[in-house]
């Protein structure tokens, strides 16, 4: 008991997916799979990069 309303949600959801209007965009969907960011966020400045280049962790 209780499979009725799991089941509900599945089959929306099937649905939705497969008659999807929109475009995907491949794409995107290729280089977020194979790790080709070409918009990163991550890159460092380089006043902060100078401010830590004398730093050494081990060095105590």
């Amino acid at each position: 008991m209780g499979r009725g309303r799991a089941k509900a949600k599945q089959t929306k959801v099937a649905r939705d997916l497969k008659y999807r209007t929109h475009e995907t965009d491949f794409g995107a969907l290729a280089n977020e799979l194979h790790g080709d960011d070409r918009n990163t966020t991550d890159q460092v400045d380089p006043e902060v990069l100078e401010k830590w280049s004398d730093y050494d962790p081990q060095r105590d």
